[in-house]
């Protein structure tokens, strides 16, 4: 490296198993995050995570099955790295990009080690969670705070981008994808899937839902409106209140309505995994399918798409400022 060796982004995300033996510690992982069980005792929020590891992880291993065996979460994860890396250079903005996941690896533990390694001293912390949620970026941020402290590096060097829901090349990047699958006539409906969270916690004032319907507006008026919209939410799990209405419960709803072609958005997700490849493209196309919906589609996730790349260039050479 050059002048880009002072220079980093340190992209975060939950990350996801790649085997079925990963299974099982990456849910205890998951389930023993304060910021998404919300017990204060740390032992006691360790044994709620361990039960619920023990007892989902059969369930969930024979999803993962269905989709080849792991998620391919790290992959394209490491690939859209490798792209923005490659952008920015092309840009004029050179810098390291690494990656760093909060239930899985490589762990944000392993990214700071790597930036203290490369002598990095300035770097952008970007979530690759269009929305802030407590649950996600709020999550990542924390513990990123927590091991930048452990390191003893200054976190005045980190710019924290906290959501980019709005981003224009974001937008964009949407609008095309969705474009690829609603070429042809009219007559569909889009239906937005989001990953949900507990209804208490936008009650205590998370941004998510808000900034999840304005990107959705955005995406809307970027296609120039040319089908009615809705709003739901996919992978509720354990028994408390979470966002409604489920992606389930409208699929259902917009069937017996009489609507006979659909397109389903991820809209809360930038990569493929477990909830747009089983969730979305088996779980709820079967049931499409069984209530008398004749055209099920998704909208390809953003991956490595060079209009979400250059999105994710603007976002970093805008916190980074000139080299």
């Amino acid at each position: 490296m050059a002048n880009d060796s002072r220079r980093g982004v340190l992209l975060f995300n939950l990350g996801g198993p790649e085997t079925l033996a990963d299974v099982r510690p990456f849910l205890y992982n998951l389930f023993s995050d304060p910021d998404i069980i919300r017990i204060r005792s740390r032992v006691l929020r360790n044994t709620v995570a361990w039960l619920i590891a023990a007892t989902r992880q059969r369930k969930s291993r024979g999803l993962y099955r269905q989709i080849g065996g792991g998620s391919p979460l790290r992959r394209i994860t490491a690939e859209q790295a490798a792209a923005l890396e490659k952008r920015l250079a092309e840009r004029g903005s050179p810098a390291r990009v690494y990656v760093g996941m909060r239930c899985w690896k490589p762990s944000i533990d392993d990214a700071v080690a790597e930036i203290a390694a490369d002598r990095i001293r300035r770097i952008v912390a970007l979530p690759l969670f269009p929305q802030y949620s407590i649950t996600t970026t709020g999550s990542c941020f924390n513990y990123f705070k927590q091991v930048l402290a452990r390191a003893r590096l200054d976190p005045a060097q980190v710019s924290w981008v906290e959501h980019w829901h709005e981003e224009p090349r974001y937008i964009a990047a949407m609008a095309e994808r969705i474009r690829e699958v609603v070429r042809d006539g009219g007559g569909f409906h889009l239906l937005y899937s989001a990953h949900s969270i507990p209804a208490r916690y936008v009650a205590e004032g998370d941004p998510y839902l808000d900034q999840t319907r304005r990107t959705m507006e955005l995406i809307d008026a970027a296609l120039g409106r040319p089908a009615p919209s809705t709003l739901a939410f996919q992978s509720k799990v354990g028994p408390v209140r979470w966002l409604e209405p489920s992606t389930r419960d409208v699929i259902l709803r917009l069937a017996r309505a009489g609507t006979r072609r659909l397109v389903v958005v991820p809209i809360s997700f930038v990569s493929d995994h477990i909830e747009t490849l089983q969730e979305i493209d088996i779980l709820y196309k079967d049931l499409a399918a069984s209530a008398g919906i004749a055209e099920f589609a998704r909208a390809p996730s953003l991956n490595t798409h060079p209009t979400f790349i250059e999105a994710l260039s603007d976002l970093v050479i805008r916190a980074l400022g000139p080299p």
